[in-house]
């Protein structure tokens, strides 16, 4: 935490003869807690640019000590623009402020570019969201202030007297203060100014560790603790407080037994079902009477690294097994690797063997990348859509199809790989390249979303970016609609430091919702997380505005203590009734070597998914043990 004496004498820059005095700190209300807002100075080897120059929350109780949300990671960024030759020119933010609406509050900045100098893009604009719960955002806007002045700083947001406008306190680059009053935000308002402004002193704060102060002050709110606490909530991690198991339970054997299982009870009040393993060694199932039993709630974890150089993994279940599949050329084998076991963790077991299933064939130019291999049921056949490419490098969209009957880890079992194509016959990556497609079925309809990018590694790089379109089942190797360009690049933490990724997606379906995750930053380090985009079940998929894209990512190399650069996930559906996350992940900040990572998807009080438990915060090791009493009951004379 760091300290700042922020108490300013008054500050004139000319004409109005009367100066306003403003504080950001209002009289103490024990029902209410302080939010502050901020950026983070920016330090290229562990929280760069792109993380460092976005919007920041912390929480006070006492208008002192802030905490910091989000583990003091980012929460609004700002998105990039386009260039007319269709590259993205990464924006960030400086000196933001939040202030109360008549619905919610409202956060504004200043928008700049990704190393912090003026965006001659915003030159007099304002970046503003709004909010009615620090929770959800709407989409970012520029609000015009009728200037010609570099903007540098917002004093204060609040609304007039009579409720008529937002009157907005802002400096420009020469430390001179003015005036816009705007009614709605939408369409320019009247600016007066230069004005004589006078900022209130303030108390000293404990404030989040590197916090950037404002140029001129740091801006808080007062919000009702319940808003403060939700959002904290939303923003924080999930930890177990409690696993309860019946008083009593009636069994006559230790199988009857063995199904009852323990309720573990999270922060938020969200629970979950666990095995348990009990201790059945004084119990007689054959004699009546009450017997005290102790167990061990078991918790479905796995150790890290679970395997070294293997990335974007993938686990899937056929016919009663487990098979593991992912990219292997960090380790120099080029082709599709599949590993068989009974269990999720036995694919990871010291010997186990690795099936190659499809090998380089310069015949067929099947030659290189074998890039993010997936397994889908597609109709009534299990397909493998993955990326390979030619004698020329150029990674494009492949499938193919296991046979009838036949076994996944003999490679006669699949038939040759098929690109993938357009309904004019042109392949989905023509003109650049096309990789880690992903299946999509919902609402009766199917779908495919995969990654496509035009000029990498060139000047006019697009960066990747996500298109989605629909397929029939019965013809996979075709679109049945044109692409529709779902996600781009845009913010900071997508494209930190030139990295421009939206990759690697993969959904699941819960709660009437499809849920798609993937991943932006740096594919091979610690800036790789994972974003999230939301769609109704039953919605047109393609219409963009079918989906919510989660503006901060929901797995980060600040969600899980010990695993950096989370990302390129899938999901996969334990023995247990489990939904369960894998991905690849480094094992510290410098590391450049992917590694194979699994944990349990949780669902809050909400109903929504947490993505950011960790083995530890699923289950505290000091509740594992539980106890009950088995009650065998007294047999009747029929039963004798």
């Amino acid at each position: 935490m760091k300290s700042f004496d922020c108490a300013r004498a008054m500050i004139c820059a000319a004409t109005l003869c009367s100066a306003t005095m403003v504080s950001a700190f209002p009289e103490y209300d024990p029902g209410t807690e302080d939010i502050l807002v901020y950026t983070r100075e920016a330090k290229r080897d562990s929280y760069p640019d792109g993380l460092a120059r976005s919007i920041h929350f912390a929480r006070s109780i006492d208008g002192k000590n802030f905490t910091p949300m989000n583990e003091n990671y980012g929460i609004l960024f700002a998105k990039g623009t386009l260039s007319p030759e269709n590259t993205i020119r990464p924006k960030c933010v400086r000196n933001p402020v939040i202030f109360k609406m008549k619905d919610g509050y409202g956060i504004m900045a200043v928008r700049v570019n990704e190393n912090g100098t003026p965006d001659a893009e915003s030159k007099g604009k304002a970046l503003l969201w709004t909010t009615p719960d620090l929770i959800h955002f709407s989409e970012q806007m520029l609000v015009d202030l009728n200037t010609q002045e570099e903007v540098t700083a917002f004093l204060s947001v609040s609304p007039t007297s009579d409720g008529s406008a937002y009157r907005i306190f802002w400096k420009n680059d020469s430390g001179k203060f003015y005036r816009t009053d705007t009614a709605d935000f939408k369409t320019p308002g009247k600016t007066d100014g230069p004005i004589m402004f006078r900022l209130a002193p303030k108390p000293e704060i404990q404030a989040p560790e590197g916090m950037v102060p404002n140029d001129i002050w740091y801006s808080t709110v007062s919000v009702p603790r319940a808003v403060a606490d939700r959002a904290a909530q939303h923003w924080g991690h999930l930890v177990s407080v409690a696993a309860r198991v019946p008083e009593n339970v009636p069994a006559g054997s230790a199988d009857e037994l063995a199904k009852v299982k323990a309720e573990v009870v999270y922060s938020d009040g969200s629970t979950t079902v666990k095995p348990v393993k009990w201790d059945v060694s004084g119990v007689q199932f054959d004699k009546p009477g009450k017997y005290e039993v102790t167990g061990a709630v078991q918790n479905e974890s796995y150790g890290f690294p679970l395997a070294r150089a293997w990335g974007d993994p993938v686990i899937f279940k056929w016919d009663g097994k487990f098979y593991f599949i992912a990219t292997t050329d960090a380790r120099n084998n080029i082709g599709l690797y599949v590993r068989e076991a009974d269990n999720p963790h036995d694919l990871f077991a010291d010997g186990v063997k690795e099936h190659l299933i499809l090998d380089k064939d310069e015949a067929r130019q099947l030659i290189q990348t074998f890039w993010a291999p997936e397994f889908h049921v597609i109709g009534e056949d299990l397909c493998i859509l993955f990326a390979v490419g030619g004698r020329a490098w150029g990674p494009q969209c492949h499938y193919m199809k296991l046979k009838k009957g036949a076994s996944i880890i003999d490679p006669a079992s699949w038939e040759d790989p098929v690109k993938i194509l357009k309904k004019d016959g042109k392949g989905v990556g023509d003109g650049g390249i096309s990789l880690d497609m992903t299946y999509i079925k919902a609402g009766g309809k199917s779908y495919y979303v995969w990654s496509y990018r035009v000029g990498i590694g060139s000047p006019r790089d697009t960066g990747s970016m996500l298109y989605i379109a629909t397929v029939d089942e019965k013809n996979p190797g075709v679109l049945t609609s044109e692409p529709v360009q779902l996600s781009r690049p845009l913010y900071g933490w997508e494209n930190v430091r030139g990295t421009i990724n939206n990759e690697g997606p993969y959904s699941f379906n819960a709660n009437g919702k499809v849920y798609l995750t993937y991943s932006g930053g740096d594919a091979g380090g610690y800036t790789y997380a994972l974003g999230l985009l939301t769609a109704d079940e039953n919605a047109d998929l393609l219409d963009l505005a079918s989906w919510t894209k989660s503006q901060a990512p929901v797995l980060s190399f600040y969600s899980v203590p010990g695993k950096f650069g989370p990302g390129h996930n899938a999901f996969f559906m334990d023995d247990y009734g489990n939904l369960m996350i894998s991905y690849h992940g480094e094992t510290s900040l410098r590391g450049r070597e992917r590694c194979v990572a699994i944990h349990r998807v949780h669902f809050n009080i909400q109903g929504e998914p947490v993505f950011n438990m960790s083995a530890e915060r699923d289950l505290d090791p000091s509740l594992a043990n539980v106890k009950t009493t088995v009650v065998i009951p007294e047999k009747n004379s029929s039963e004798q």
